[in-house]
């Protein structure tokens, strides 16, 4: 898929006929132009031959039906993953990546192992796309949520992020609600900073996953560029100028920041309006493990009995290599 060139192979026709195009991907979500009759047999075969619309993967999906991920081959040969989960209560959920491999290197994450480049914004698009396409033919529903928590900081590919979430939010593509619309990042202030001004009103995730600094400099190095001060002072100011809720992720991790004094640090720092907690037990990828059970809940408690919100997220795609970067490893 290509926007800027669906826009040549239209300039020479009328213009309505562009939108009955863009109508047909992403409305009708045809896959391929034999589909589309409402044009000429010329025009479709001239379609089919310079923009065909099949998106190239390999699919796996989870024992309990309830979650996919997919492997989509990029024209240069390069591999993304891409993730879907279906809550069961109507809500699809993508999971969107933004980049080949991931820039930031955090130890505990394959994706950190190899970057390569920033993806297009119709390489974004692509994957919303795809997940559109199989819940359509699956008939399980619409896309109704999307989360760029897949490979990639957001804020390292911020134009083509933003314009994908236009092309998202928008009625005449696929019109998913902003507030249903998430980014991930590590800490990157200027990208915070900057989105306060956006006019799409996406939700905020912040992967903290460590308290102290030297820890989570360490396991991830990336951060001695975005320092928690410079951290928590952007987030602070989102929160002041948009008054919405923060989610901090927090990876468990056993035996390295699952402890009770860890849990007590954290809701310290989490003492705040408009502050929240997702706890995300650790999908095991290498050496590190995932925190037991025990810890989790105990660690879950401290932050309750201390008046902070907190959920725990459901664990899906462990059974087809769920983790950023685990599948294509694999």
């Amino acid at each position: 898929m290509n926007l800027t060139k669906l826009g040549k192979i239209f300039a020479d026709q009328e213009k309505f006929r562009i939108k009955q195009a863009e109508k047909l991907i992403f409305k009708d979500l045809i896959s391929d132009w034999k589909q589309a009759s409402v044009f000429s047999l010329a025009l479709r075969e001239k379609l089919q031959e310079n923009l065909p619309l099949a998106i190239e993967n390999k699919l796996f999906i989870s024992k309990d039906g309830r979650s996919a991920k997919a492997i989509i081959f990029l024209e240069d040969g390069f591999k993304i993953e891409t993730a879907l989960m279906a809550h069961g209560d109507g809500r699809n959920t993508a999971c969107l990546s933004c980049q080949v491999g991931c820039p930031l290197a955090c130890k505990f994450c394959i994706s950190g192992t190899n970057f390569k480049r920033n993806l297009t914004l119709d390489e974004i698009l692509s994957q919303a796309l795809f997940w559109a396409r199989y819940l359509k033919e699956k008939k399980i529903g619409r896309l109704s949520n999307i989360v760029f928590m897949g490979s990639g900081e957001p804020f390292l590919n911020y134009q083509n992020v933003f314009q994908a979430i236009s092309y998202l939010n928008s009625p005449d593509y696929f019109d998913i609600s902003a507030r249903k619309i998430s980014i991930s990042t590590i800490g990157v202030s200027e990208g915070i900073r900057k989105m306060v001004n956006e006019k799409y009103q996406v939700n905020l995730a912040v992967s903290l996953h460590f308290v102290d600094e030297r820890t989570r400099v360490e396991m991830m190095p990336a951060t001695k560029k975005y320092s928690l001060k410079k951290m928590w002072e952007a987030i602070d100011y989102y929160i002041k100028e948009t008054n919405r809720k923060v989610m901090f992720e927090y990876i468990l991790i056993k035996g390295l920041n699952d402890s009770k004094k860890e849990a007590e640090a954290l809701a310290l720092i989490m003492k705040k309006p408009l502050y929240a907690v997702n706890l995300i037990r650790y999908n095991k990828t290498g050496k590190l493990e995932p925190s037991e059970t025990k810890a989790i809940t105990d660690f879950r408690g401290v932050l309750r009995n201390r008046g902070v919100e907190v959920v725990e997220r459901h664990r899906f795609n462990e059974d087809i290599f769920g983790a950023c970067g685990q599948l294509i490893g694999k």
